[in-house]
């Protein structure tokens, strides 16, 4: 086989599981005799030429380590550039050639883009450029449709359970009703898997419209049965029935320019408006994204990068790693971005929820 050379990034928000891709993408590569490059800080190393030679002792001692060692960007996108060196909010730049200049310059013949929906749309493009762009599917939110799991989501699963059974402690204490804000963007599969876990009395999710009316219903009936407190779980995309989200701002020059957040407070003052009871709120926030990935995120993101560099290998460029059933395989990343994956409603996870009497503060799912 002629020698190869890769170059791997990570985009997007950070996640435990990075480290280990790199690791094992690396490590399969090196094996097989190839030279790798990892580009800094996601798209930004690949516009901007910043880069890092990946040996065998840079990739060692760092599986269990969170973050990641290349640095992550989520906004930059070559395709409309906001960054000082090349671009600004108020103008952005297409810098995509540059970045296909860049990789070309490096002598590449593959680059391995590990991210979420964001990252991943962003090497569709490049791929159609004629960039041959491998996808792995990283997100704590695990909304890629195409993969029944992302590294990162199990690890900040277990953060957020952990939350929840905290909580139970000082919420029957003080009789409170506690609300713990969960992150997931548009998808409600932390706050939802979290909340079974830790035995939440109320879940609220993107995909389940709450009604305040039966959010506090839920609270009101707890109460009448003896149970002097409650424990909400909150999703940041949670919607009223109005479809109303909690915006905390907005960032310019990002491919998701939304940021969510703050959907506790808003809750906890409208309980309090209607309920007897005190109200608290424990938002979550960065804290699923730190810390040591779980045993499950290690072992995942493992399989995924070593078959990153067996799709180098036999040339299957355009496509994205993927779990499916327990078999890792891949899909074309144009299929991985189509769509997001989101919690189905009617759903056995859903309807599990409700059997143990968890309310969904919903006026259409009872």
């Amino acid at each position: 086989m002629a020698a190869k050379r890769i170059g791997i990034l990570t985009g997007g928000g950070d996640c435990p599981g990075l480290n280990a891709v790199v690791r094992a993408a690396a490590k399969s590569a090196l094996a097989r005799g190839w030279g790798v490059t990892g580009f800094l800080d996601g798209y930004c190393g690949l516009v901007e030429d910043r880069s890092i030679e990946l040996c065998d002792s840079a990739v060692s001692g760092i599986l269990a380590r969170g973050g990641t060692i290349l640095g992550t960007s989520n906004i930059a996108n070559p395709f409309s550039y906001t960054l000082p060196a090349f671009g600004s909010p108020e103008k952005p730049a297409d810098m995509s050639g540059r970045a296909v200049e860049v990789f070309k310059k490096h002598s590449l013949d593959a680059l391995i883009a590990i991210g979420g929906d964001g990252t991943l749309s962003i090497g569709l493009k490049l791929i159609k450029k004629g960039m041959p762009v491998i996808g792995v599917p990283k997100t704590i939110d695990n909304d890629l449709a195409a993969t029944d799991v992302t590294f990162g989501f199990d690890s900040a699963l277990a953060v957020a359970t952990d939350a929840v059974d905290k909580v139970h402690t000082t919420a029957e204490s003080h009789h409170r009703v506690m609300i713990v804000e969960t992150m997931g963007r548009y998808a409600g599969w932390i706050a939802l898997r979290a909340g079974i876990a830790g035995g939440g009395d109320i879940i609220l999710l993107p995909e389940i419209p709450y009604s305040r009316q039966a959010l506090c219903g839920a609270v009101h009936s707890r109460e009448a049965r003896g149970k002097h407190f409650s424990i909400v779980v909150a999703a940041e995309g949670a919607v009223d029935e109005a479809g109303e989200m909690t915006v905390a701002s907005t960032v310019k020059g990002s491919t998701d320019p939304v940021r969510l957040g703050g959907i506790g407070y808003k809750l906890a003052e409208l309980i309090s408006n209607n309920c007897s009871s005190e109200t608290r709120v424990v938002v979550l926030g960065h804290l699923q994204r730190g810390g040591i990935p779980t045993a499950y995120d290690r072992w995942l993101a493992t399989r995924f990068g070593a078959h990153a560099a067996e799709l180098v290998a036999r040339g299957g460029f355009g496509r994205m790693v993927r779990l499916a059933g327990t078999d890792v395989n891949d899909v074309p990343v144009e299929q991985a971005v189509a769509h997001l994956r989101r919690v189905d409603p009617a759903g056995e996870e859903v309807r599990a929820a409700l059997s143990v009497g968890t309310s969904f503060a919903s006026s259409t799912v009872k």
